[in-house]
């Protein structure tokens, strides 16, 4: 399933990310064991660029939250742990209560990303509480406007005029306070999605479950509050989504693949009342509860979506520019019944985006090649574009191949204050490796830009050569006797 711009030009070389997205709603479970089948880890023919994830009820209690500010969540802990070791870092997140979003790279990708912004927008209690809502990370991608939204909507199925009226909230709140990014609606891609509560109308609980039994899918489709949304909204109509192919994700029981079986006990005050007031004898305590039983209906209520900026058919003014392509084409969009920590299933899709790259030069070149040292100090040489606007807070970070995010450095330099040679198209500037231990192991250097927020430069895998930590021990003074 693919959608494409409209204007294609021909002889430009194209680039092609493959793009994994996962939302899931995890009801304040801790992480499983092993998320292979969710990442698509198990198939060594997938080769992922990026990985989008986007969790709903994490655990968000007073004491959980705290500890999360201080030190990293579980999950993303856990993400982290699996996919550093395939060279993957986290280049963004973004937290609101129980909402998290995470973005990963490929190391080789960081020059060109370029995070914009991160919003929150709560729509809970009037738009004052955080436990519905959305949350955004703005970026650009070679060149091109991307906004990523996780959200988690209103639930029940009275309730959808009040969730369509939260996805409009949510979609005006993307304003951005630099005057340079555009309106989110003329934005490249816009990539939606999370536990956005429609359900299935009209349709009775047996039908429902008949139908999902025999697989019977399309079945259900007509009565989907989102599909039926989308004939009567022009806007949400823009917003493309994959084949239903796969069981309703919503609501489970706990621990099983069974659909909501549970019978709620509620507590009857009202029973103790009446007791009371004509003086008969109060029931004994386990008969203060009623035995109601409480189904509910399966539901999509997991979903992803998208959104192509329409193209004009016009040519650019300038012919300098290379000509923009944009494309996007959905591979894979499951749901993952193995897992069964939550009363929700995870949900992943796979997309494929073709483009032509409207930066295919890193503003910072690092040249690792020419390293030398010096007592207890390695000399770092790099060059700009004329374009590069740098910054006395601009830093370059060492780095272990490997590494999780971009402050998990092995040492570091403020440009600004460690610059001892300059040259229109060479800077050089000295970092520390006083603290290193001695390793085979393979490092990276990357340039944080401070004016953009990202990393605007990063060199190839290298190894500091072992004469290096020779050098320093023979520097190193030696205890009097």
């Amino acid at each position: 399933m693919a959608s494409e711009n409209q204007w294609k030009p021909n002889g430009t070389k194209r680039n092609t990310l493959s793009i994994h997205v996962v939302t899931w709603n995890v009801a304040s479970a801790a992480p499983p064991l092993d998320l292979s089948d969710l990442l698509h880890l198990n198939n060594p023919n997938q080769n992922k660029d990026i990985y989008v994830i986007g969790l709903q009820e994490m655990n968000s209690g007073i004491i959980r939250l705290l500890s999360d500010t201080a030190f990293e969540d579980p999950w993303s802990s856990f993400f982290m742990d699996v996919l550093s070791p395939l060279s993957f870092i986290k280049i963004s997140h973004v937290r609101m209560q129980g909402l998290l979003l995470l973005v990963f790279a490929k190391y080789q990708h960081l020059p060109f990303i370029q995070i914009l912004s991160t919003k929150s927008t709560p729509t809970g209690l009037y738009g004052y509480w955080g436990n519905k809502g959305g949350v955004n990370i703005c970026l650009k991608l070679y060149g091109y406007y991307v906004s990523i939204i996780n959200c988690h909507l209103p639930p029940h199925v009275s309730n959808n005029d009040q969730r369509l009226e939260h996805f409009d909230r949510i979609l005006e709140m993307q304003n951005f306070k630099r005057y340079d990014i555009p309106n989110i609606l003329d934005h490249d891609l816009i990539l939606w999605f999370g536990d956005m509560n429609f359900r299935i109308e009209d349709f009775g609980l047996h039908f429902v479950r008949e139908s999902i039994t025999n697989q019977h899918y399309s079945d259900l489709w007509e009565k989907d509050q989102l599909s039926i949304a989308k004939k009567h909204d022009s806007l949400l109509r823009e917003f493309q989504e994959g084949p239903l192919n796969f069981p309703p994700t919503y609501k489970f029981d706990r621990n099983s693949n069974n659909y909501d079986t549970r019978l709620a006990w509620l507590q009857s005050s009202y029973l103790h009342f009446l007791c009371s007031w004509d003086d008969r004898p109060t029931p004994p305590r386990p008969t203060y509860w009623l035995r109601c039983e409480k189904k509910r209906k399966p539901a999509w209520t997991d979903r992803i979506l998208w959104r192509l900026k329409r193209q004009p058919k016009a040519k650019p003014l300038n012919p300098n520019l290379p000509a923009p392509y944009f494309s996007l084409s959905l591979k894979s969009y499951i749901s993952h019944m193995m897992y069964d920590i939550s009363d929700h299933k995870p949900v992943t899709g796979t997309f494929d985006l073709e483009f032509n790259p409207l930066m295919s030069v890193p503003l910072v070149t690092m040249l690792p090649e020419s390293l030398w040292t010096m007592e207890n100090d390695m000399l770092i040489s790099y060059s700009s574009t004329p374009d590069f606007l740098s910054s006395p807070w601009d830093w370059i970070g060492l780095y272990k191949v490997g590494m999780r995010h971009i402050n998990d450095y092995v040492s570091y330099v403020w440009v600004g204050d460690n610059q001892i040679s300059f040259s229109d198209n060479l800077k050089q500037v000295y970092i520390s490796i006083n603290n290193i231990p001695e390793t085979e192991d393979q490092f990276l250097l990357c340039y944080y830009s401070n004016n953009l927020n990202s990393v605007v430069g990063i060199s190839k895998p290298f190894k500091i050569p072992l004469r290096f930590f020779l050098d320093n021990s023979l520097n190193e003074a030696k205890p009097q006797i």
